[in-house]
């Protein structure tokens, strides 16, 4: 099989797998009494990643080929969503600490193969005379487009007394309100658990560690000596904090209008994660754009357009609604998100590649998910639960309240880290990717 088509087929797994819940998981949460929590759930995820990449980079980088590690971390996460639709069954409110407990573990080994994913793709490209910049985008598409299959199939379906479905109607057995996207994870990560041993060897680095630090894999942490690169990493913690905001709150967002009398029938309001769907759409369109805007404006203007991109994701959420007028800016909200996330999140892992010594890659894209992915999502995640929860409230399992008042809040914070990283960061023609 064609190498390229290989490593699509990867990243379609991968990011399918995070495609089953991630977006309609707080719906399943805000059911099952942990509506509150949803904050500390996607948080959970930031928190891991402070330390679960960096460590699986360092293992990936001196000790275990990438591909590998990457599918036994698939192993244990699946094993994780397993247990989480287990603990579901029968269960209206499952007991917390354990839901919140297997949650945490599956998570913990889920994140890092966001990074190991980038290192196999990268290390397999490079090993065949390929170019990561112009090779990779293409390839990480279809990732995109596996969480896009797997939130419509969520989205639509149905499981009950009836037996097995697919619809776009309203049905409080569908998927996305549910423990059953739970197992759709796990049973898609034991998939690519196999196939990542079907793919060709990822060589590890045969040079001597020369000090306690190197035999450690604390290598990539000298890149942060460089002040352009330390700045780099600090925006990217900065800009990290929004990730998991609209992941974890534009569908409870959107499914709130349910709670209001005149667009609780609209399309939007019950198929929100169908409709929030769309910004993934718009990410496999906005890869396609990086390999032109890298090579011709570099970094800091690529991040710059992410940046104003996310000040547009949280405006158009703010005015928006699910009834006509307002579902166009909902829908332009999701496009703009696109150019938000990838500009920042793939561009940032391809340049991270480009700066560092091929003995610390693995451990320098752990490095980049610590501080976007972990501390970043950790802080930002938490922050932004605060606010929602000041300005909302949980009501007969929607989530209402001055949801504006929140998403304006959103979009200042991100303006501001723009304006400061126009001013603050320094990129040389010479720097760029």
């Amino acid at each position: 099989m064609n190498l390229k088509v290989r490593l699509s087929i990867m990243n379609f797994l991968e990011f399918a797998v995070w495609g089953a819940y991630l977006t309609c998981m707080g719906n399943y949460l805000g059911r099952a009494g942990m509506g509150a929590e949803i904050a500390w759930f996607y948080a959970i995820q930031g928190i891991v990643s402070i330390f679960m990449p960096t460590i699986m980079g360092i293992v990936a980088d001196k000790y275990v080929q990438p591909q590998r590690l990457l599918g036994l971390c698939h192993l244990f996460a699946g094993l994780g969503m397993v247990a989480l639709f287990i603990a579901g069954i029968g269960c209206e409110q499952p007991n917390k600490a354990l839901f919140i407990s297997l949650y945490t573990f599956s998570v913990a080994f889920y994140m890092p193969t966001l990074a190991l994913s980038n290192t196999t793709a990268f290390t397999i490209l490079k090993k065949h005379g390929l170019d990561t910049v112009k090779d990779f985008p293409p390839i990480r598409v279809f990732g995109t487009v596996g969480f896009i299959v797997v939130m419509w199939f969520v989205n639509c379906a149905v499981i009950d007394d009836g037996g097995f479905y697919l619809t776009l109607g309203e049905n409080a057995h569908k998927f996305q309100y549910t423990y059953m996207q739970f197992l759709v994870s796990g049973m898609l990560s034991f998939l690519l658990f196999f196939y990542c041993f079907t793919l060709p060897h990822c060589e590890i680095s045969k040079k001597q560690a020369r000090s306690l630090y190197e035999t450690l894999g604390l290598d990539a942490f000298k890149l942060f000596k460089e002040r352009r690169m330390a700045l780099f990493f600090v925006f990217s913690m900065l800009l990290g904090m929004l990730l998991q905001i609209t992941n974890g709150y534009a569908t409870p967002f959107i499914t709130s209008f349910k709670g209001v009398p005149e667009m609780a029938d609209t399309f939007g309001a019950n198929n929100a994660t169908m409709l929030v769907s769309l910004s993934q759409i718009a990410e496999a369109l906005g890869i396609l754009l990086i390999p032109f805007f890298m090579k011709r404006y570099g970094i800091k203007i690529v991040m710059l357009i992410a940046m104003f991109a996310w000040v547009l994701r949280f405006f158009f959420f703010g005015i928006g609604s699910p009834s006509f007028p307002g579902v166009t800016l909902l829908v332009l909200s999701c496009l703009v998100y696109g150019v938000a996330f990838d500009f920042f999140n793939v561009s940032g892992g391809l340049y991270v590649d480009s700066e560092c010594a091929p003995n610390i890659r693995a451990s320098a894209q752990g490095l980049f998910m610590l501080m976007t992915n972990g501390l970043g999502a950790a802080i930002g995640t938490l922050s932004a639960g605060a606010v929602i929860n000041h300005y909302c409230y949980w009501e007969n399992g929607f989530l209402l309240g001055d949801w504006q008042t929140c998403w304006f809040i959103f979009a200042g914070y991100a303006l501001l880290i723009a304006v400061a990283f126009a001013i603050i960061f320094k990129s040389p023609k010479a720097n760029r990717v």
